[in-house]
């Protein structure tokens, strides 16, 4: 165990704080090694005092005396410093930790802008609307001593019709969301001319948020954004905040396509905390099984919501939630009649319902909450005491984000790395001095993919007509222009492209996933009622018939999945399963982009069709974990183009592997899972950005041969049928078409068009094949496992063992060469 002599030391003292006294506890309960499972690490992070300066000469009087009643009689510097460079005029990024104060970074200037210039307007963008519902709290605070000078609405899907047009007329601070700006702001422009005409600054919060296929689409929604303000003559400065990433300036610039000023010296003070990693120990050596990974969060949870400490679980998916959920209300029940002290919060809620649990946490009526990356950015739940992670959240930002969350204010906090059994959740906790010593991930984002830049092309032409000389992204916008012309949207005329189509493009194109249509969730167990609703991508998994849909730890049976209305209709069940999604995906090669030998086999780079059915379900038992049952389904199959890279093992190679065709077929699977493991790492991306699958590519192979004296498909050796010809070449001879199997390993962007991670891949295929040998054979188990290649049972008993054999031909041909 990695224990800090630091903490060591802090952690035997009397006088512990609640928290360290936890976290003796665990330390001495589940003390073991990395491998065998347990705590892992534990860092100690100590206080840190601030680092504040005087008040701006020039802040205006009026925002002085309301800080100073607040009991702030100077600022941060890095407060301080946003101030006077956003007075300058220039684009700013702040990236400081959670709760350091990064919301006066641009309230300040923005207010003295409004204070000083009752004419200019100012626009807020928060990745979510229940962070916009959490910063016009924040706002109003400073607007009810303000008075009528400042006038702040947020404007959302939320959003009265009655409303929408007083806000429009009144508002000089309008919050809301980048989808609200694409779908209802931008495409009714004229309706908000008084906004365009004086936007003086746009705010863009949580900057980290907007990387791949979100940020690609925001940095084309900006760019519509300044289209149409410099229309009205206007050109606004941008203050982005983020948390830490590794290339916050770069972020900032490629989204913005502008120089953008850094400001990360944080001068707020932060309270003491600990780090913890926990490994869940292994049950079956030999098959490498390890404990449930969210029976063992329950576990740490009881720990802590016993000792009366306010937790926060962070799980992955709606499921995980759910089920920490029924697990936690069934360990701390509530009196009856009396509110629950456990609740679950994620996207599918309805938005009162996620209001009146944040109040809830706030005010400590909770004693612990279960999210899903809904509360990982910056809503105000107060000051928390331990935040725990159901897995690793798939990014090192994510990971510092999530466990911010604990010790917001004052106070000793703590957060716990619980590991799944995924090869990138081992490779961390076995490996903590990789975690705690590397800097974070990269923000990468391609706005110039051709599907995102063409459907914004349409929105901007909507909008306003394109001009011949106009620049709109890198790419050639006149033969951009001419394929929208030869499909019906556009028409040229000497002013330019004019929208000619009748339809409306924002309405069609999702900043946030493949569709737009949401599935309404309808409660029939009485009174027919919505409960929730959910995206399109993670409707099919979760809504099909027979699924079981917890919310909020109460249990819901589908009984009919309405896809052409885009409805689900359930039933309260008391189950004691949930239901996990089977699906299959079929990948075909539209074009090589490039190609090279990786020998014996090659690398490629190009564009593919992925097709993706679910076709089935698992039941699976609460608690043990066991399969109780299954069931088929025939929901309808999803297409999307893409960009991949893949491997394509050649058959002399296959062949030569001294195993019968089915071990050799497991060993290329389990090679595809860490394969992946190790490409999110390369890239740096979140694993749901990046698919894997292993297809064929069968090539045909025309040959002669002696009249057959047997059957006349017999099999041919290694598993290749024949086929006879009518024709023959030579007397005596026949022909013979041998179709030769040879497996492609697949990685693919997992959003049509691709946002860049191919490429990437492609290029460094050498050291993703070392990596990915090196997660295999380090990993302790005999025959595979959940952490390296899969469990035995996928794979089979020789899934790890072939998996080796093929990196081992592959890159001893590399050394050699």
């Amino acid at each position: 165990m990695e224990l800090q002599p630091e903490a060591l030391a802090k952690l035997q003292t009397h006088e512990l704080a609640p928290v360290e006294n936890a976290l003796k506890e665990i330390a001495e309960k589940f003390h073991a090694g990395r491998a065998q499972g347990g705590v892992t690490a534990i860092r100690h992070f100590p206080a840190r005092e601030p680092r504040v300066v005087p008040m701006p000469a020039s802040l205006p009087k009026r925002l002085v005396e309301i800080l100073k009643a607040r009991k702030m009689g100077s600022l941060y510097t890095h407060q301080a410093q946003a101030f006077e460079l956003a007075r300058e005029g220039k684009h700013l990024v702040v990236v400081t930790p959670t709760a350091s104060g990064k919301t006066l970074c641009y309230n300040l200037p923005i207010l003295s802008e409004l204070i000083e210039k009752p004419e200019a307007r100012a626009l807020y963008l928060f990745p979510t609307k229940a962070l916009s519902q959490d910063q016009l709290v924040e706002i109003n605070r400073w607007t009810d001593q303000l008075g009528d000078e400042v006038r702040t609405f947020t404007y959302d899907g939320d959003t009265p019709q009655d409303a929408r047009q007083a806000i429009r007329a009144r508002g000089n601070l309008v919050i809301t969301n980048p989808d609200m700006l694409h779908a209802g702001i931008l495409p009714h422009h004229t309706k908000w001319q008084r906004l365009f005409e004086n936007l003086h600054y746009v705010v863009i919060d949580e900057l980290h948020y907007y990387r791949g296929v979100l940020g690609s689409h925001l940095a084309n929604v900006l760019r519509r954004l300044k289209r149409v303000a410099k229309f009205y003559g206007n050109c606004p400065q941008f203050i982005c905040t983020s948390a830490t990433i590794a290339n916050p300036q770069e972020l900032a610039q490629r989204i913005l396509d502008d120089k953008v000023t850094l400001i990360d010296d944080n001068g707020a003070p932060s309270a003491e905390k600990y780090f913890v990693c926990y490994n869940p120990p292994v049950v079956n050596p030999q098959l490498g099984i390890r404990r449930s990974y969210l029976n063992e969060t329950r576990r740490l949870a009881r720990i802590f919501l016993g000792r009366g400490l306010q937790t926060i679980v962070f799980a992955n998916s709606r499921l995980a939630t759910e089920i920490l959920v029924t697990y936690l209300q069934e360990d701390f029940a509530a009196a009856p009649g009396g509110p629950q002290e456990v609740r679950g919060y994620r996207g599918g809620y309805l938005p009162l319902e996620r209001r009146t649990i944040e109040r809830d946490l706030r005010g400590s009526q909770l004693r612990g909450v279960v999210a899903t990356n809904a509360l990982e950015l910056g809503i105000d739940v107060g000051s928390l005491d331990v935040a725990l992670l159901a897995a690793y959240p798939g990014t090192i930002a994510s990971t510092w984000q999530r466990a911010g969350r604990a010790g917001r204010r004052t106070g000793t906090s703590a957060a716990v790395l619980v590991a799944s059994s995924a090869p990138l959740d081992q490779f961390i906790v076995q490996n903590p001095e990789y975690f705690f010593g590397r800097s974070p991930e990269h923000g990468y984002v391609n706005p110039d993919n051709l599907f995102i830049l063409l459907n914004h092309l349409k929105c901007a032409a909507f909008e306003l007509p394109l001009r011949d000389d106009e620049k709109f992204g890198s790419l050639d916008l006149r033969r951009l222009c001419q394929h929208l012309e030869e499909t019906g949207f556009l028409h040229h005329t000497q002013e330019g492209w004019h929208w000619v189509s009748e339809s409306y493009p924002a309405d069609a194109l999702s900043l946030r996933s493949v569709s737009s249509d949401n599935f309404v969730i309808v409660d029939n167990t009485h009174e027919p009622r919505v409960i929730g609703e959910t995206d399109f991508t993670s409707a099919l998994p979760t809504l099909h018939e027979k699924a079981i849909y917890i919310q909020d730890g109460v249990q819901y049976q589908v009984e009919r999945f309405d896809y052409a209305d885009r409805k689900a209709y359930v039933h309260q069940v008391d189950s004691e399963y949930f239901t996990n999604a089977i699906s299959y995906t079929k990948i075909k090669i539209l074009e090589t982009f490039d190609s090279a030998p990786a020998v014996p086999a090659r690398r490629n780079h190009g564009e593919v069709q992925v097709n993706t059915q679910v076709v089935g379900f698992k039941k699976v038992k609460f608690h043990t974990m066991e399969n109780v049952g299954s069931g088929e389904l025939s929901l309808p199959e999803q297409e999307m183009h893409t960009t991949a890279f893949w491997l394509t093992l050649p058959h002399d190679m296959m062949e030569a592997l001294p195993y019968n065709s089915t071990d050799r077929l497991d060993g290329v699977n389990g090679l595809a899972k860490a394969l992946e493991a190790i490409a999110t790492l390369l890239v740096m991306c979140d694993p749901r950005d990046l698919g894997a699958s292993v297809g064929e590519n069968v090539e045909l192979e025309v040959a002669q041969a002696p009249p057959a004296t047997g059957p006349a498909n017999a099999a041919l050796k290694g598993g290749a049928t024949a086929e006879t010809s009518q024709a023959e070449i030579a007397p005596g001879k026949r022909t013979v078409v041998r179709k030769i199997f040879e497996p492609n390993i697949y990685l693919y962007d997992s959003y049509p068009g691709g946002v860049g991670l191919s490429e990437p891949l492609f290029r460094m295929c050498g050291s993703l094949l070392e990596k990915t040998h090196k997660l295999i054979a380090e990993c302790p188990c005999p025959t595979g496992c959940p952490s390296c290649v899969g469990p035995i049972g996928e794979i089979g008993e020789k899934g790890k063992e072939v998996a080796l054999e093929i990196l081992a031909r592959m890159l001893n041909t590399v050394h050699a060469g």
